[in-house]
């Protein structure tokens, strides 16, 4: 069963039919009907297998307690995000696990204005969930249910907006689209051929089983859609995570370049068209983020760890552009969240302005190795060895936001922090060489184990 906790860094994720039923999801609703009383709220949900039956239960929940639901079906969840915006809802309830294996599904619910609600409200929620004061409606006031067409047509329109679609098409690009048989299919490949694109696409067809690649957009998953990118002699190739609000990229050469890369990108293009404007990353994202913040007139404000924290973040602060170094890139302007067409369009958007490829904009910037370990850590003792790293490393130019940052002098860096799902600490180092960045990953894991041994 799912903990005294519900929420995790995005929504609520469980194996279906073991950690998350039916039943569950049923009585979860309910708390989040009663938490928005008789409001009007949209309901989609991605290409899982358990989608339809977890919509089912959702809007019936929410129903019972009152609420009006619009359902929109399979979308993605940037696409739905935008719906409820755009439409003036009060809310949603998108039913995915994003990157998470086929056999897990889960529940993100959504404020008015498209971003997930805040941690507050999450434990609000929580609260109505576990004291069990969840409130129907009567008979009479009962909430209805009405269908939602052409969700994902208008987010294309939107998108549109925001990039120059006589430039794109004037440079032909050819992109391949690995759509990790889930909705990142729906909308943007139709999306880059009216800008213009010639598509090719590749696990395309909806399966919830997922049955091209895992829905994790790691490089290791991604070798065919580079293979075929090469072997074409396209453009560019992009892959979608499962819900496809995170996209990650291949040059014409075949190489696939993690998110970081891919942000510093659009954040030195942003920053051009809007010096000193802030930008918001957690403190996971590469150095090479604040390079080029600070050699383009940006302000880098780090954010712990987690979509949700980026997005309110940026609501907070007025910023426009928010980024993480796992492919999520959150374009103020069309929507403060993550949005992987959104990117797509963005990144084209830039190569046909400056008419260099992905390639020549990747080698432009600042280049640092990363190298990634972790130390196994009992959940009772994670925040007792935290304080004693601290405590043993507060001499050194440190950031607490969440876990431990390191910087040095020789623009290395590395991130100690405690997993928010396993018994594990995770260290990120990055260095103007490999052989530094293992060091400090060697070094800090050897420190850890030492404290661990005398708690």
């Amino acid at each position: 069963m799912i903990s005294r906790k519900l929420f995790g860094t995005n929504g609520i994720r469980g194996t279906v039919n073991e950690e998350l039923t039916p039943e569950m999801a049923v009585k979860i609703s309910s708390a989040i009907g009663t938490y928005f009383r008789t409001r009007r709220l949209l309901v989609g949900h991605d290409a899982r297998t358990s989608g339809q039956m977890f919509a089912d239960a959702v809007i019936s929940a929410l129903n019972a307690a009152g609420c009006d639901v619009f359902f929109a079906g399979m979308a993605s969840t940037p696409a739905l995000q935008f719906a409820v915006k755009n439409h003036g809802f009060d809310g949603g309830v998108i039913i995915t696990a994003s990157h998470n294996p086929p056999e897990y599904n889960g529940i993100k619910v959504i404020w008015s204005d498209g971003v997930e609600i805040s941690h507050d409200k999450e434990i609000e929620i929580e609260d109505i969930y576990f004291s069990g004061k969840t409130q129907l409606a009567k008979w009479d006031k009962l909430g209805m249910k009405r269908e939602l067409a052409g969700v994902n047509e208008e987010y294309r329109e939107a998108i549109k907006k925001h990039v120059k679609i006589a430039k794109i098409s004037s440079k032909h690009f050819h992109v391949v689209i690995d759509a990790a048989n889930s909705v990142g299919g729906l909308a943007s490949p139709i999306l880059l051929r009216e800008l213009g694109c010639r598509v090719t696409s590749i696990n395309a067809n909806i399966d919830g089983t997922f049955p091209g690649r895992p829905p994790e957009p790691r490089p290791e998953n991604l070798k065919d859609i580079a293979i075929m990118v090469k072997a074409l002699g396209a453009d560019l190739g992009v892959a979608f995570d499962g819900d496809a609000d995170r996209s990650i990229f291949i040059g014409e050469t075949g190489e696939v370049y993690w998110g970081d890369k891919t942000f510093a990108i659009i954040e030195k293009s942003f920053l051009t068209d809007n010096p000193g404007s802030k930008i918001v990353t957690p403190v996971s994202s590469s150095t090479l983020v604040k390079d080029v913040a600070d050699a383009n007139g940006g302000e880098i404000i780090w954010t712990k760890v987690g979509s949700v924290t980026v997005s309110e973040t940026m609501k907070e602060t007025g910023a426009k552009l928010g980024g993480e170094e796992n492919g999520g890139v959150f374009y103020g302007p069309h929507q403060s969240v993550r949005d992987g067409a959104m990117t797509t369009a963005l990144i084209l958007d830039i190569m046909a302005k400056t008419g260099k490829k992905l390639t020549e904009l990747v080698a432009e910037q600042p280049q640092y190795f990363i190298e990634k370990g972790k130390v196994k850590c009992p959940e009772d003792k994670k925040e007792k060895l935290l304080a004693k790293f601290k405590s043993q490393v507060k001499s050194l130019k440190t950031s607490t936001v969440d876990g431990v940052k390191i910087w040095f002098d020789d623009k290395s860096a590395i991130l100690v922090r405690p997993s928010g799902t396993e018994p594990v600490f995770r260290l990120y180092a990055e260095a103007k060489s490999q052989k530094r960045a293992l060091d400090l990953v060697k070094k800090y894991c050897s420190t850890l184990n030492k404290i661990l041994k005398v708690l």
